[in-house]
């Protein structure tokens, strides 16, 4: 109470203060400016209080005041989820703050945005501009916040090495408490994603108490998350349980939707292992609820996770499908969203390269320069100079010329192959297709075109994991690639999913029938045995070919997916030919 009235008292002398028109920077409204940064992630509550005191009085502030008054604005706006304005706020104050550590903590809270909206490119290009001013920092608070950022953002786009440095950066930096707590909640972050977290117990449950006093509940919560998860890889399920639930009313009173989501899914996991099924259901439905519009969160795959295996267990068939559907749709968000990150780091690492190429391109023309005008100066070394001259810039060139030719052909060949099985992608097959059609077209060539689809290839990945899809998408990609013919133009490609198509160049289609049923049976034929595991793969062919269809790409696709699905309602495992109209497809008989 005693805090509440002193604020009040100060936002009174403010308003004061603005109405004899103060121009110099406030000391009060300083002194409610740091209240406000202390207790911005602590007391939300009081935070969002002292900014409307605040902006009652902004009369009396300084610019710079001003300055620190709109990056809590902005801050505000990141909490409460409304990133995007959080976002737009931050980038105006980072492109017209002329003070570097305004610019850097706002860079710092552009970088923390990005990783929450999930636009990781963004997000590293702000970090590099941000972590590029740290040499005008003399605050060490400043410059903990953009450490802060590299080590959220480095964690989130999967680059764990990079996050622990930063982390460990911070601790040895002499933090305040504050930043400790968020410090070391980072640190185990890396560490839990690199190995075992290491046995540091009595430390971990110090350094949440220590978080508890500063008031930061979001920091101690995370990294009882994360000491539970270890307590019960060590067989303390019991006793990570009482401390989530102990702790329980503190992290849904911080009103953060993540913290929230991912401590019921944690404990929804933790009592379906110690086979409470009711209250493993209980949380994993709070933490459905809670991670609403975060469709690529583990915490919400984990909670539809518990939810099918629950329904199972109970013999609940429609809620398991139910589940099951929710959970693969989560998993899949999941799985699309960690590779996003990955590709969104190498490309702005490829970026970053570039630049520093072009830059070191510049230095050594810079160098040549300074060469030619040492020659003119020099006339009696005039002929030494010049060779040397001409060698390092012939150098330089065929060395750039050499490394920008090899980056060309890589960006070359990732866009025209399938990366996980190496064959062409549904965008160079359809246009080599084309290429070849039109060919065909003008010679008069007949060209065969074979679709094939994997049988119940979802099962395989539902019971056996991705990592077998994997491996049997990449066996059925060999069996395309040796059917097409030595001597010919014949292509293979991988057009989505489970889904493949060779094309044969100058084939009948009697012909590519018979190569469709050879592929079959080498497909039926493979060995599942190194995976460890003994499965059937079989898939169903369609074949159609120019001379019914003509040289029409999309007419002959169309025809062989028509064939292809004829196979699927003939009960799979077999090769249809299209002859005439679509949904005229015909059957072969299995050899």
């Amino acid at each position: 109470m005693r805090t509440w009235f002193a604020t009040l008292a100060v936002a009174a002398w403010l308003c004061l203060a603005a109405s004899a028109g103060a121009a110099a920077p406030s000391p009060a409204f300083e002194a409610m400016l740091r209240q406000a940064e202390q207790v911005r992630s602590a007391d939300p509550q009081q935070f969002q209080a002292l900014l409307g005191q605040l902006n009652s009085s902004v009369a009396a502030a300084s610019p710079r005041q001003r300055e620190q008054l709109r990056y809590l604005k902005a801050y505000h706006l990141a909490y409460t989820g409304r990133t995007d304005l959080a976002i737009k706020a931050a980038k105006a104050l980072f492109d017209e703050s002329q003070d570097a550590e305004v610019k850097f903590r706002a860079g710092s809270l552009i970088v923390n945005s990005y990783a929450i909206t999930r636009e990781f490119g963004e997000g590293l290009r702000y970090l590099d501009q941000t972590l590029a001013l740290t040499d005008q920092i003399s605050d060490a608070e400043t410059r903990h916040h953009g450490w802060s950022a590299a080590a959220i953002l480095y964690n989130q786009v999967g680059q764990y090495e990079q996050g622990l440095a930063f982390a460990e950066r911070l601790l040895a930096d002499q933090p305040s408490p504050r930043t400790r707590c968020f410090a070391v909640s980072l640190r185990l972050e890396s560490l839990y994603h690199l190995g075992p977290l290491p046995d540091e117990d009595a430390a971990i449950e110090a350094m949440t108490d220590e978080c508890q006093r500063a008031g930061e509940v979001v920091a101690a919560s995370f990294v009882r998350g994360h000491l539970a998860r270890r307590w019960a890889e060590n067989g303390q399920r019991p006793r990570a349980i009482m401390m989530l639930l102990e702790h329980l009313p503190e992290v849904e009173a911080t009103r953060y939707p993540r913290l929230i989501g991912e401590i019921h899914s944690l404990l929804g996991v933790l009592y379906l292992q110690a086979g409470d099924s009711a209250m493993a259901k209980r949380h994993a439905r709070l933490a459905v609820e809670r991670s609403a519009g975060m469709s690529y969160s583990a915490p919400l795959v984990d909670a539809y996770r518990v939810l099918y295996e629950s329904a199972v267990a109970d013999g609940d068939t429609a809620a398991a499908l139910e589940h099951h559907i929710n959970y693969a749709a989560a998993d899949k968000a999941y799985l699309d969203s960690v590779k996003a990150r990955e590709l969104a780091y190498q490309m702005v690492r490829n970026e970053t390269q570039q630049k520093t190429q072009t830059i070191e391109l510049l230095n050594n023309q810079n160098r040549v320069l300074q060469l030619e005008q040492q020659v003119n100066q020099k006339s009696r070394q005039a002929t030494r100079l010049l060779i040397a001259l001409l060698a390092v810039l012939l150098a330089s060139i065929a060395y750039w010329a050499y490394k920008i030719k090899r980056m060309q052909v890589s960006l070359r060949h990732l866009a025209q192959t399938d990366a996980l099985t190496g064959i062409s992608n549904r965008r160079h097959f359809t246009d080599r297709a084309a290429e070849a059609l039109a060919a065909g077209r003008k010679s008069g060539q007949d060209i065969g075109l074979v679709m094939l689809d994997l049988d119940n290839f979802k099962a395989i990945n539902d019971q056996y994991g991705h990592a077998v899809g994997d491996w049997a998408l990449k066996q059925v990609a060999l069996v395309c690639g040796t059917l097409c013919r030595k001597g010919k133009p014949d292509l293979a490609g991988r057009l989505g999913g489970e889904e493949f198509a060779f094309l044969l160049v100058d084939c009948e289609l009697a012909r590519a029938a018979a190569l469709a049923q050879e592929a079959r049976k080498q497909i039926a034929a493979i060995d599942t045995a190194s995976t460890g595991h003994v499965f059937r793969i079989t898939a169903s062919f369609g074949v159609a070919g120019t001379r019914d269809c003509g040289h029409d790409l999309d007419a002959l696709l169309a025809r062989a997916d028509d064939a292809l699905y004829r196979s699927k309602r003939e009960g799979r495992d077999r090769v249809s030919i299209h002859a005439g109209p679509l949904g005229s497809g015909v059957p072969l008989p299995l050899v």
